[in-house]
């Protein structure tokens, strides 16, 4: 290991929008949909402002290249 830490990426294989969940769920290792249903139910519960919070996320991660 050379111990940089690795980068956060939207996913482009794993997403139903913008790949934001998917890539969450790929950098620390979970489970897509136990993330989906988890920002979901923070949603519902008023925490913050998702939708604001996911364009943010959207415009800020870079999405992951694949060749």
């Amino acid at each position: 290991m050379n111990g940089a830490p690795k980068p956060m990426r939207r996913s482009v294989m794993d997403r139903y929008v913008g790949g934001v969940c998917g890539g969450i769920a790929e950098y620390f290792g979970w489970d897509s949909t136990a993330t989906r249903v988890g920002y979901v139910v923070l949603a519902v519960l008023g925490v913050g402002s998702p939708l604001l919070l996911y364009i943010v996320l959207w415009a800020v991660i870079p999405e992951r290249e694949y060749y």
